[in-house]
């Protein structure tokens, strides 16, 4: 059976069944996520925003933010066949994209800030963390292939890499 390619954009989660290619493109400061079991044959992405969803008032999409996407991914993994113990996830994304006078220190540092979330909420659901490719200030394009289980990491400038 051939590969289907699913692009997912700004804030979505998406679990699919191998033979699947997930992409999503754009990646700044944003994380891509990618968490698999390749016993169950089956793959998840989020692209996360920003690192966490405190003090919010409206409901917003579950995978916007890392502290809300991490769980969910894991749970919609566990729906469809996963086991905890042999999920592994790579991550990349969360580039310094701007250096502005004036900016807050809080918004040039949101790359980094999603990095520390999404490896915190990994670590504490027990989620190894085979790669990265992180930081820096350019922007990155991921696709993950269930044929190979590799994340291909399109950095702008710099060439693709396979993690």
């Amino acid at each position: 059976m051939a590969e289907s390619s699913i692009v997912l954009g700004m804030a979505d989660l998406m679990v699919m069944p191998a033979p699947v290619k997930l992409i999503t493109l754009g990646l700044g400061s944003c994380i891509g996520l990618v968490v698999y079991d390749t016993f169950a044959k089956v793959a998840g992405m989020a692209h996360i925003m920003l690192p966490d969803s405190r003090g919010l008032k409206t409901a917003e999409k579950v995978g916007k933010f890392a502290d809300t996407a991490v769980p969910a991914l894991i749970e919609e993994m566990l729906r469809k066949g996963a086991n905890r113990a042999r999920i592994k996830a790579k991550i990349a994304g969360g580039a310094q994209m701007f250096s502005l006078p004036g900016a807050s220190a809080e918004f040039l540092t949101v790359g980094a800030k999603n990095v520390s979330e999404t490896r915190k909420r990994l670590l504490s659901m027990g989620i190894a963390i085979l790669a990265a490719d992180t930081g820096g200030n350019k922007g990155r394009t991921i696709e993950f292939s269930t044929s190979n289980w590799m994340l291909k990491v399109k950095t702008l400038g710099k060439g693709v890499s396979e993690i």
